[in-house]
């Protein structure tokens, strides 16, 4: 990538936000904890900076700073809430605590020109802005004008447009902000005068040929788990090097109906792909009958996976082509970022939650992730260019765990067949209402519950299903769809009848606020 916007991080729970903002307007650009961010200055050779917000204060010892060499290199910056406070603090300025906290909704007036909204803020007017800070700037380093204000932060913006530094106090690159992606656009577009030019056909043509250089004649061997990161992995993969890619399957019995028979179709028929399907269902499901606790589940269908795919990997080195020397995995930038996040973030509890193990270091195999710059929605977008099909593109996020997650407590096959029926239901209804692309992911669960009911004439005695759905960008955070009743009575109505076994549906109106991960 020739141009490149280099993102700070500095610990904000939306920092991820501003990278697929940049990425939505067509350039490309990478998050670095500050920690690592000179290096990174050093690799990348960006053509602009951002500077993220973040929880702690500049005015407590050891708090984190920005390279000073950004500011030493004459790039265009910009400085976001605690971004704002640590660069007029590195450049002379002052910062202090104690004055009234801004969190939430505030209003900004504009005092004067500037292109950084040029043609979408006037002189005089006052606009919707989101705030999220305790501290505040009270005097400017040299050279800065304040050029808008908040009732509680009077320097809400300001710049030093000599040299293209510019700070806001509020957040552009959440939605609360109506014109944040404005702003930013501005700034990447006008005032650092870069090219839009991030595509994701630009982007395959540049990971065949990397990927190509990288693997060379080796084999690759790729797991696939029915999902569309994976999926994704091996097309492109494929696409570089044909037959060295053998792909495995490891059927676990824990998928959605109908998805086991859909992959392996996909992979044979319709791309050809060497594939290795494993039909391991009586081996997890036995593993985990009786067995509660989720995390222990988890465990177990890693502890499983492992052996199973470490076993067909000697099987695929046994057939006289060679050994696989590298293994391909569908990491995405979240991953990554979660991975080196400053302050450890809560990337642990998220893998732990939708994978279900890494591969033992004595496979010995290299790591292969074409996928590991991209965000979710870059990974449908590169699908699409791939030319994999529309829906399953488009299927919803479904964790390695699989349905085992939505059976609370032990796993049997009955139980299985239930919880199938009634999500397949559901989803079917949310496709007929035309929602299936609106929803970021819906889903049943058959909880550990059996009510009694009166069905025409009879009593029954069967259990409860909870249907999920909700709305998201990241799955970082997330709220619940509104459905109207008539839908959810529809839905409800048409599981009940037609599953044995449930004889009452609820809904799951719980939201995720930022900071929480677990959902199932």
């Amino acid at each position: 990538m020739s141009q490149t916007v280099l993102i700070i991080d500095f610990g904000s729970q939306v920092t991820q936000l501003i990278a697929r903002r940049v990425r939505e307007i067509g350039v490309y650009c990478e998050i670095h904890p500050f920690q690592s961010a000179e290096a990174a200055f050093a690799r990348l050779k960006p053509q602009a900076v951002i500077l993220s917000g973040g929880p702690a204060s500049v005015t407590t010892e050891n708090s984190p700073r920005a390279p000073q060499a950004i500011y030493e290199a004459g790039l265009p910056i910009l400085a976001i809430c605690y971004g704002q406070q640590v660069t007029a603090l590195q450049l002379g300025g002052t910062v202090e605590g104690g004055h009234a906290a801004e969190f939430g909704r505030a209003d900004v007036e504009i005092l004067k020109e500037s292109p950084l909204f040029a043609g979408i803020w006037q002189v005089g007017q006052r606009y919707p802005v989101w705030m999220s800070h305790g501290d505040r700037v009270t005097q400017l380093p040299e050279g800065f004008e304040v050029i808008g204000t908040s009732e509680n932060a009077p320097f809400a913006i300001a710049a030093n447009e000599a040299r293209r530094i510019y700070t806001t106090m509020f957040h552009p690159e959440v939605v609360h902000t109506p014109d944040g992606g404005k702003l930013l656009a501005n700034f990447v577009l006008n005032i650092a005068g870069l090219t839009p030019d991030w595509t994701m056909s630009a982007y395959r043509d540049q990971m065949i040929a990397k990927i190509r250089a990288q693997v060379g004649t080796e084999r690759v061997i790729c797991g696939l788990s029915g999902g569309v990161d994976s999926a994704v992995t091996a097309v492109l993969i494929h696409e570089a090097i044909g037959d060295q890619l053998t792909c495995v399957f490891v059927d676990h019995g824990l998928m959605r109906l109908n998805e086991a028979d859909e992959v392996v179709s996909l992979f044979r028929d319709h791309y050809n792909i060497p594939l290795v399907h494993v039909d391991a269902a009586d081996t997890f499901i036995t593993a985990l009958e009786g067995e509660a606790d989720p995390e222990t589940k988890r465990k177990t269908i890693g502890r499983l996976f492992i052996e199973i795919f470490d076993a067909e990997a000697h099987k695929i080195a046994a057939d006289g082509k060679g050994a696989p020397a590298f293994l391909a995995q569908g990491t995405l930038y979240p991953d990554v970022i979660e991975s080196v996040s400053f302050s450890g973030g809560p990337s642990v509890t998220i893998k732990s939650h939708h994978n279900v193990g890494g591969l033992p270091e004595r496979m010995k195999l290299k790591l292969v992730e074409p996928l590991r710059e991209l965000f979710k929605d870059e990974v449908r977008a590169l699908g699409r260019e791939l030319g994999l099909p529309a829906a399953f593109v488009g299927r919803h996020p479904f964790p390695g765990p699989g349905l085992a997650i939505r059976l609370p407590g032990g796993v049997s096959r009955e139980k299985l067949d239930i919880l199938r029926q009634a999500d397949a239901i559901y989803l079917d209804e949310i496709r007929k209402a035309g929602l299936y692309d609106t929803i970021w992911q819906a889903f049943a669960v058959l909880l550990p519950v059996r009510t009694v009911g009166v069905m025409g004439d009879g009593r029954t005695y069967d259990q409860v299903c909870a249907l999920r759905a909700v709305t998201s960008t990241d799955g970082m955070t997330a709220d619940f769809f509104p459905f109207d009743m008539t839908f959810l009575g529809r839905a409800a109505t048409r599981i009940v009848n037609e599953v044995r076994g449930i004889n009452r549906v609820v809904y799951d109106v719980t939201s995720k606020p930022p900071g929480t991960i677990e959902w199932e």
